[in-house]
């Protein structure tokens, strides 16, 4: 090393403060050794420099390891703070967030429109509206959403503004009556009391509210028919969706709000051109985190006697999954969704049931045609539940 001159070792020392370059110190190598010696010292120059640099590197993570120390104690301080100041539900924590991120689903009954939904069902803790136009099918979807949370062991309240609730039919479809909460208020601002308080204490899984279009603010009431009001109704949900809403992010409640569509002009567009608006103003669109459009399609028909209702659920509004898809489903007079023709498409296709030819082998039994296959299924309500259960698990439980 005795080859170092004492301007070689000022040239190092601007390299590991300043970095000039490798030229200009061989240059002043060049004027001052032999060609032996440039090359070694050169050699050695290229190992101060990468011992400066891995040197530098450790300095620049120490001190980014000594930065975020500082932030995880600033963090933690900050949610410290947050807990005794506001109470431990304004805590942030990343644990929560990610074991909530999935939330809870009710079936709808139908695996068609829980595969449409994206997640399996409607989200507990949620605001739903399911809207169309009249005998579309929404009180049958709401009553077979009571039928699947009454499977699970929750409590529900059916509240029948529309004093158009048939027990005997809600029973035909599998509803238990018995273990069901219906009320009838008198107003708007009552109905939507009885949703909060409900709401707020817990212990409800579903309530349906049948329908906004029939809520009558008190104001209404308490005036002759020809007086004037300016969005009373509108108002009023605007208000009590808040508070509702707020009640909601605390609980596992779902609430289901029925709605009906009015004709209005569109301004802007061609004569005679008409819009669906729905009832209630658009607090209900806003808060709501998934919306149902139900459109009647057809009549079903068993030779020349109508025995049902063909009908399309449009996802309007998905917070949870991507929106605008589609369910083509089939309601039968007095028994609700034809679940066995859907649930015997999905199963053949998903290899639950066999299907050879024209024949289905269901629980070691041949049926020869479709119609008697739908029909044991439709009398052995076991054996059409397991198939579910299995078509749920491959269906939303791979997904997850």
């Amino acid at each position: 090393m005795g080859f170092f001159t004492p301007s070689l070792v000022n040239s190092l020392r601007l390299n590991a403060l300043g970095r000039p370059r490798l030229s200009s110190l061989l240059c002043s190598l060049h004027q001052s050794g032999s060609r032996d010696d440039i090359t070694s010292t050169a050699m050695n120059i290229c190992r101060l420099s990468t011992v400066a640099e891995v040197s530098e590197f450790e300095c620049d993570k120490l001190h980014d390891d000594v930065k975020a120390t500082k932030k995880d104690t600033a963090l933690r301080l900050a949610l410290s703070r947050l807990a005794s100041d506001f109470g431990r539900e304004s805590m942030l924590s990343l644990q929560r967030f990610f074991s909530s991120r999935r939330a809870p689903v009710i079936s709808t009954g139908s695996l068609k429109l829980d595969m449409a939904l994206g997640v399996g069902g409607l989200p507990k803790g949620r605001m739903v509206e399911i809207y169309g136009r009249e005998a579309s099918g929404k009180t049958t979807l709401a009553l077979h959403i009571i039928k699947e949370a009454q499977k699970l062991g929750g409590y529900c309240a059916y509240l029948d503004v529309e004093n158009a609730m048939d027990p005997s039919l809600a029973e035909s479809m599998g509803v238990n009556t018995e273990n069901l909460l219906i009320s009838r208020p008198s107003s708007a601002e009552n109905l939507l009391s009885v949703v909060n308080t409900l709401t707020k204490s817990g212990a409800v899984d579903v309530i349906v509210v049948d329908s906004v279009a029939a809520l009558v603010p008190q104001y209404e009431l308490d005036h002759v028919i020809d007086s004037t009001f300016q969005d009373v109704q509108s108002r009023i949900m605007t208000q009590a969706l808040r508070k509702i809403h707020y009640s909601l992010s605390q609980t596992k409640t779902l609430i289901v709000f029925l709605n009906q569509v009015r004709s209005s002009p569109k301004s802007g567009q061609s004569f005679g051109h008409v819009d669906e608006v729905t009832c209630g103003g658009n607090a209900l669109k806003f808060y709501a985190a998934v919306r149902l459009r139900m459109i009647r399609t057809g009549l079903l028909q068993t030779e020349d006697k109508v025995t049902g209702l063909g009908v399309c659920v449009q996802v309007v509004k998905n917070n949870l999954a991507p929106s605008m898809k589609k369910a083509e489903l089939g309601i039968q007079f007095g028994r609700g969704f034809c679940s066995e023709s859907e649930v015997l498409e999905l199963a053949c296709e998903h290899g639950v049931i066999v299907k050879v030819g024209s024949n289905y082998l269901i629980d070691r039994k041949v049926f020869s045609d479709k119609h008697e296959a739908e029909q044991y299924l439709v009398e052995n309500d076991g054996i059409l539940d397991n198939i579910v259960m299995i078509l749920r698990s491959i269906l939303f439980e791979r997904e997850r």
